[in-house]
C-alpha cells in the first residue's frame, strides 16, 4: 500500500512537472512573440534611420564635389555636413571610394530601371528613337546631380570610381546590343558590328546626358532642344546602318 501511494504520488508529481513545463513553454512563447511584435517597429525605425543617413551621406558628397571634385572631398567633411561623427560613416561605407561606387550604382540604376520599364511597352519598338531620347532626358531630370557626378568623375574621379563608370557603360552597351539585335536589318550582323552600333548609341547618350545634366532647371525650351538633338543624331546613326553589311 505504501508502495502504491508512493507510486501514485510520483505520477502526480510527474504530471505536475509536465503541466508546469508546458505552461512555462507556452508562456515563454507568447512572451517571445509579444516581444518580437514590440521590437519590430523599433527595428524598422532603426533600419529606416540608417537608410536615411546613408542617403544623406551620399547627397552631401554630391553637393561637396560640385566645386572641388569627388577626389578632394574628405570623409570628415561629408560626416560634418550630415551631422554625424566620422566613426559613424563606417557603419554605411568602408571608404570614400565605396561611397563613390554607391553613387555610380544609383545613377545607372535609375537609367536602367527606366529602360527596362520602357521595354515592356510593345509600342516602344515602333518608335524606338523617340522613346530613347525621351528616356534619356527624363532619366537625367530625375537624377540630375547623380548624372552630373558621373559626367565629372568619368574622367577626373578616383580610379575606382572611373573604373566603375566604365564598367557600367560597358554593361549598358552589352544590354543595348541585345536589344538592337532584334531590330530589322541587324539580325544578320555579326556580334562585333552589333556592339559597335551599341557603342555609337552609348556615346551619343553620354554626350547628350552631359548637356542635360548641365542644363539650367525650368528651361523646357533647352530640354526640347536636347531631346530633338538626341533624336536626330540617333536617326542619323539608324540611316547609316540600314545599308551596312557585316563582313
Amino acid at each position: 500500500m505504501f508502495t502504491q501511494e508512493c507510486h501514485s504520488a510520483g505520477k502526480r508529481a510527474s504530471l505536475f512537472v509536465c503541466v508546469s513545463q508546458h505552461a512555462f513553454t507556452e508562456s515563454f512563447s507568447e512572451h517571445s512573440a509579444y516581444a518580437g511584435c514590440m521590437s519590430t517597429p523599433a527595428a524598422n525605425a532603426r533600419k529606416l534611420q540608417k537608410e536615411r543617413t546613408r542617403e544623406a551621406l551620399m547627397n552631401a558628397a554630391l553637393e561637396l564635389s560640385l566645386d572641388r571634385g569627388f577626389a578632394q572631398v574628405s570623409l570628415r567633411q561629408v560626416s560634418q555636413a550630415v551631422g554625424v561623427v566620422p566613426s559613424a560613416f563606417y557603419r554605411h561605407f568602408e571608404s570614400m571610394d565605396d561611397l563613390g561606387l554607391a553613387l555610380v550604382e544609383r545613377c545607372f540604376g535609375t537609367l536602367r530601371t527606366m529602360i527596362r520599364d520602357a521595354q515592356r511597352d510593345p509600342h516602344v519598338f515602333e518608335n524606338i528613337i523617340d522613346a530613347a531620347a525621351t528616356i534619356l532626358v527624363a532619366s537625367v531630370k530625375a537624377s540630375r546631380a547623380d548624372f552630373a557626378f558621373v559626367v565629372r568623375e568619368r574622367v577626373a574621379g578616383p580610379e575606382p570610381v572611373r573604373a566603375a563608370i566604365k564598367h557600367e557603360l560597358d554593361l549598358f552597351e552589352s544590354e543595348l546590343a541585345m536589344t538592337l539585335v532584334r531590330l530589322p536589318n541587324i539580325e544578320n550582323w555579326n556580334s562585333d558590328d552589333v556592339h559597335m552600333l551599341a557603342r555609337l548609341f552609348v556615346r551619343n547618350m553620354q554626350a547628350n546626358a552631359e548637356l542635360a545634366a548641365n542644363m539650367p532647371e525650368d528651361r523646357p525650351d533647352l530640354e526640347a532642344q536636347i531631346h530633338d538633338l538626341a533624336r536626330r543624331e540617333m536617326m542619323l546613326i539608324v540611316l547609316g546602318f540600314k545599308d551596312w553589311r557585316s563582313n
